[in-house]
């Protein structure tokens, strides 16, 4: 159970729920039990009124069930001699009725106080899950499938929501109930309430056992959720591809073999959760014929105290215990569906990240002298990706990092922006390790154009004002006028307020490219890093993004990660890369003249 307590933590300061659901709830059970009690005593006085004539005068107090009924029956006698019986039918009837009023509006009242708590966990759950979700090192999301989050996002915190949160009604309230009701049968007679008890224990067995088995169900259940929103994305994303390929079928039939999968799994974990509430009513309804057959038989050799109608009332009283039972057998099975999705719930919440601050980080507050690289190695799992590699960028220089696919130009960048630290050496800025700084401070200082322009569903000024507090508008379209991107944004239908869809898909290539570019220019870093932003361009986008490339790098520092070399030929140091390692480094002109890997190069794309 230390999961559901970790998911319960959520709820904390329990203060501000616990004793208000207290205050609210032990009337409500109590007003519940008493419309009942008050049976047995109306029985009496209606149909036996002769043999309660001696019940003259007040009982004296006592915690006790005889006392409730000796109270009820001398005033229930006294309106029925003084009025009739009908006057007598007409108090209990009334009293009944506020009792009922009574305990439905506590009830209602300590299901707001749930209310509030269950709103407040998801919240802060939801909450906590997406903060680390969104400050977890990229390590992460490459190791996990996309659909897997999304699943645990919204399904598993959901499952939680319905199953762990909604159990606390059932788990504080219910066992209250059965121990009142428990109290009163006791009172009312302590043998037959002894023999019923014996059954319990069996119920409980049987009950656990399912729900051991329904748990096991319920991760295989969330796993294959999980991979069927994968496959979705994945089509979602890639139906151009899927398309153009005529592949309909194929991913029709990959979706197919998961959908199958879940739908067993699901059916097997439904009807084991649902087993648990007509067999806990089943077995209670045993338990009650039980009691009448062996209390009636009592009753009937007056070999017990209860009368008649104690009898009655004592079988009407049992017969409340089965709801309670029901609904804390069916919370204890689903509560293994809750568990389960806490399980993948806290995994994320519990991830450790790989990238952080150090305790004494210092902040980087401007961009002064070089960027170096010393001796730095770095690998993907035991995969050496680079390998001790050095190199030096002074402020206001542009240098360039070429090589074939895979040699590891993406990742120097990456290690520069610190979405990965090395496993040897490392990245220095003026002198100093960039671990040394905060992350916020370091990044704040860099602005990043990517191949791929990560756009986002929102409106062009958003998208081009991403991660700047109250940019002026003024200073946007000139942004967007340096990334050559003012002229067709003006031209659609909403300008600068028009939204340009998931991913940018309303924009061409070239135009989602530009609006990158207006986003670096508007973020005005000193250092720049363009990780091969041209490279996926026909030639006229290419040459208006290039236009604004040559714009948003005057007077700064940068990292040019190129496959287009011709993007690269005016860098003031080129680096050549080669299965994570320097094999060349020089201008454009000198590597020519070297007639290494650089010309190869080159010559394929013919450019010398």
């Amino acid at each position: 159970m230390k999961i559901y307590f970790r998911l319960l933590a959520f709820a904390k300061p329990y203060r501000n729920y616990i004793p208000e659901y207290i205050l609210y709830v032990i009337p409500s059970i109590i007003f519940g039990a008493l419309n009942f009690t008050l049976l047995m005593p109306l029985l009496d006085v209606l149909f036996n009124v002769d043999a309660k004539a001696t019940v003259t005068q007040l009982p004296a107090f006592s915690m006790s069930m005889n006392y409730i009924k000796l109270f009820f029956q001398y005033y229930y006698f006294e309106v029925a001699v003084a009025h009739g019986k009908f006057a007598a039918l007409e108090v209990i009837c009334g009293i009944i009725t506020a009792s009922v009023f009574l305990a439905n509006f506590f009830r209602y009242m300590s299901q707001r106080v749930l209310t509030r708590m269950r709103t407040w966990v998801v919240y802060r759950l939801k909450k906590s899950l997406f903060n680390k979700l969104s400050t977890l090192h990229m390590g992460f999301f490459h190791r996990q499938q996309k659909g897997n989050i999304l699943s645990i996002m919204s399904t598993d915190v959901h499952e939680i929501e319905n199953s762990i949160v909604s159990s606390v009604q059932v788990l504080f309230r219910d066992p209250l109930t059965i121990l009142v009701y428990i109290i009163l049968l006791f009172g009312m007679s302590l043998k037959l309430t002894l023999f019923t008890i014996v059954f319990f224990p069996a119920a409980a067995s049987l009950i656990a056992g399912i729900s051991k088995k329904l748990r096991k169900s319920a991760t295989s259940s969330q796993s294959l959720l999980g991979r069927l929103l994968n496959v979705t994305d994945e089509t979602i994303s890639g139906a151009r591809i899927i398309k153009a390929f005529t592949a309909q079928a194929f991913v029709q039939s990959k979706f197919n073999v998961h959908n199958e999968s879940y739908r067993k799994v699901q059916k097997s974990m439904v009807n084991r959760r649902e087993m648990a509430g007509p067999l806990s009513e089943f077995l209670g309804v045993l338990v009650i014929i039980s009691v009448m057959v062996y209390g009636g038989r009592l009753v009937l050799n007056q070999q017990s105290d209860l009368s008649a109608s104690g009898f009655v009332t004592y079988i009407i009283l049992y017969t409340q215990l089965i709801a309670p039972i029901k609904n804390i057998s069916t919370a204890v099975t689903n509560i293994q569906r809750g568990l389960a999705a806490g399980e993948r719930v806290l995994a994320i919440i519990d991830t450790e990240n790989e990238v952080v601050d150090k305790a004494d980080a210092g902040t980087l507050a401007s961009f002064e002298k070089q960027i170096e690289f010393r001796n730095t190695t770095f690998a993907y799992n035991t995969e050496e990706v680079l390998k001790d590699i050095s190199f030096t960028i002074p402020k206001g220089r542009m240098v360039a990092i070429v090589g074939q696919s895979g040699a590891g130009k993406s990742t120097a960048a990456d290690l520069l922006c610190r979405f990965y630290d090395p496993q040897i050496g490392g990245v220095w800025i003026d002198g100093s390790d960039i671990r040394d700084y905060t992350l916020e401070s370091l990044r704040r200082q860099m602005g990043i154009v990517t191949q791929e322009a990560i756009l986002f569903n929102d409106t062009v000024f958003n998208n081009i004002a991403f991660g700047i507090e109250n940019a002026e508008e003024k200073d946007v379209i000139f942004a967007a006028q340096v990334a050559n991107a003012h002229e067709f944004i003006t031209q659609m239908e909403e300008g600068y307020q028009t939204n340009i869809g998931d991913r940018g898909s309303r924009l061409s290539g070239g135009q989602r490219q530009r609006i990158s570019i207006a986003r670096a220019v508007l973020k005005n870093p000193p250092i720049l890093i363009l990780d091969e932003a041209t490279s996926s361009l026909d030639t006229e986008s290419e040459k208006l993004v290039q236009d604004a490339i040559q714009k948003l790098m005057l007077n700064r520092t940068s990292l040019v990660i190129a496959h287009r070399l011709s993007t690269i030929q005016y860098a003031d140091e080129i680096i050549v890369l080669n299965a994570g390692q320097i094999v060349q480094r020089g201008t454009h002109q000198e590597l020519i003249s070297q007639k290494g890997i650089y010309k190869k190069l080159c010559d394929m794309q013919s450019f010398a």
